[in-house]
């Protein structure tokens, strides 16, 4: 017996080993599956579960999560990790009570836990909108805790992303004066600092970081973003240039280059930022299942609309005066289910129009392609998208479904459209939108993710709902032998 149960330690132990293997490598089907044959030689202690319950919530099954996650508490296992794993599918199933609970356990065993911390107070955020629900259980926490630097790096980002920047600048600063070779605390540092048009702190924050992490991309792109804001776009331009050569697909490099070239006059602004050339909108194709598309947009747009529960933006994101709701395709609606195939030969046909070439984006297409990430974005009056880039993705996308009449009208305001342009962060001197796009129900606008792009601010009180994701391409298909 003894042997047996030694045979099946060892069995459970490189078979976990294995799966966790496959889970780092992406290859998350499969470590699901080893994870399961982890779990039939496993000992009776919850980590089996825990495993399996976690990896299953990364794949989107979090009716499944939640059901491990209880097995491995019913075993005796109640690791603040495994509280987070059930709080994080609880939150995915609407059940937000219940989530609320899971996250406080998580917290109660382990407070300086920063993942659940942020989580916890941006599901408060969402669904309240008040930064006194978001900040409640940090703050507890720091009463017990005051020297702990993570938990003051939480509460400054729940206070920079409910929009309190001097708040969070404040506190930013004390926490780079306190621990200044942290490059944690001193990149939020400098970023803020930045937003708040305080050029001096900002420079001396990201030029502290560049100085410990000569070659990390983040402290780069910070001092480039400080320059910037300080009127010294040379300098930044020459920064942007070092960013983009250490990660060559970086979209923010690219964005942060040709933002500096625009200050500057140099003439690889325009060539990059060739609206007519790279922006374009298509309408989409109606799914099989739907008459025409008309049809389609309107059922969808009811569906969607179903799909936002919250009533604030999530924290690090463009959304202002709105919601977002992230993953879509996992819901079952059989209209929001379709949309892949209403984007398909539209994409094709984009990739088609853009070609092929030597610049940034030309030179990635190969024909093929994927989707990386997919979300819904809700806005209300006043709502807007704060002008960004996508760092990671090479296309991205605006696709309206449900629009409100200020952003049909063709006024000079351009209530409600896409802008492209207008840098998210502040520039000396500062920068215009340069380019506007109207939306029209059921069309899809694509362009390259270094484009800073955002929406212009509307006031009608009915919603403007949309679908987004980024594109990267695939390897092209490999010859006929």
């Amino acid at each position: 017996m003894t042997l047996l149960s030694n045979q099946a330690m060892t069995d459970f132990t490189t078979l976990t080993q294995q799966a966790a293997a496959l889970k780092t490598a992406g290859r998350l089907d499969e470590a699901i599956e080893v994870y399961r044959r982890a779990l039939a030689v496993a000992p009776p202690t919850g980590v089996a579960e825990h495993n399996l319950a976690a990896a299953l919530g990364d794949a989107g099954d979090h009716q499944a999560a939640e059901q491990y996650c209880r097995e491995a508490f019913a075993r005796g296992l109640d690791a603040p990790e495994t509280w987070l794993v059930r709080a994080r599918s609880l939150v995915e199933l609407r059940r937000f009570e219940a989530a609320e609970k899971a996250f406080r356990r998580a917290l109660r065993r382990k407070p300086e836990m920063l993942d659940a911390q942020y989580e916890f107070a941006q599901l408060m955020w969402m669904r309240t909108g008040s930064r006194t629900a978001a900040l409640r259980a940090v703050q507890e926490d720091l009463h017990r805790l005051p020297q702990s630097p993570g938990l003051h790096l939480v509460r400054a980002r729940i206070l920079q992303y409910s929009g309190d920047l001097a708040g969070a600048g404040e506190a930013l600063d004390r926490l780079a004066a306190q621990w200044p070779n942290e490059l944690q605390l001193l990149l939020p540092a400098a970023h803020v600092a930045t937003l708040a048009g305080r050029s001096d702190a900002a420079l001396g924050h990201a030029r502290r970081a560049v100085s410990l992490a000569p070659a990390d991309g983040d402290a780069l792109a910070a001092l480039a973003y400080a320059l910037l804001a300080a009127g010294e776009a040379r300098e930044a331009a020459q920064v942007g240039e070092r960013l983009r050569e250490l990660k060559p697909l970086d979209q923010q490099a690219i964005a942060l280059c040709a933002t500096a070239w625009r200050i500057t006059g140099d003439v690889r602004h325009r060539e990059l930022n060739d609206y007519e050339g790279i922006v374009r909108g298509y309408p989409i194709e109606p799914p099989a299942d739907w008459p025409d598309l008309d049809s389609y947009v309107d059922e969808l747009g009811a569906a969607l609309l179903k799909t936002h529960p919250y009533r604030s933006h999530p924290f690090g994101q463009s959304v202002r005066h709105g919601s977002q709701v992230a993953n879509i395709t996992r819901q079952a609606h059989p209209a929001i289910r379709a949309f892949p195939e209403a984007i398909a030969p539209v994409i094709d046909r984009h990739l088609a129009f853009l070609g092929t070439g030597e610049d940034p984006l030309r030179s990635r297409n190969t024909g093929r392609w994927r989707i990386q990430g997919m979300w819904s974005v809700r806005l209300g009056a006043g709502g807007f998208h704060a002008s960004h880039v996508h760092p990671e993705g090479w296309l991205s996308s605006a696709c309206h479904i449900v629009l409100p009449p200020d952003c049909r009208a063709e006024d000079a305001d351009h209530a409600g459209w896409l802008q492209f342009g207008e840098p998210g962060m502040p520039t000396q001197p500062a920068l215009a939108a340069e380019h506007f796009v109207q939306p029209k129900p059921g069309h899809l606008v694509l362009f390259p993710s270094y484009l800073w792009h955002g929406t212009v601010p509307f006031q009608d009180k009915a919603p403007r709902i949309t679908i987004a994701f980024d594109i990267v391409p695939s390897p092209a298909a490999a010859a006929p032998a």
